[in-house]
């Protein structure tokens, strides 16, 4: 599990109660009950830990969680 994979599922954690056996990366927001005001607090959970800006539209119901860091770690190279 990479680095950011952790840091992301403890955002889930913490923020939103979620178990750490319930978070794979296979895992799609939607399998997570993620709302619309869930993925807002979840952009604003990420943009302040990994200082990158996402758009809660960018994250359908249907995106894994491996596809929520794969957008992270793109728009970190994009910023680089």
């Amino acid at each position: 599990m990479s680095s950011m994979h952790e840091r992301f599922a403890a955002i889930l954690v913490e923020k939103f109660g979620l178990g750490a056996d319930e978070i794979s990366p296979t895992s799609t927001l939607e399998d997570l009950e993620m709302d619309s005001l869930a993925l807002v607090e979840l952009v604003v959970s990420v943009q302040k830990e990994f200082g990158v800006v996402i758009d809660d539209s960018e994250l359908p119901g249907d995106a894994t969680v491996a596809d929520v860091i794969a957008l992270i770690g793109a728009r970190q190279q994009e910023a680089a």
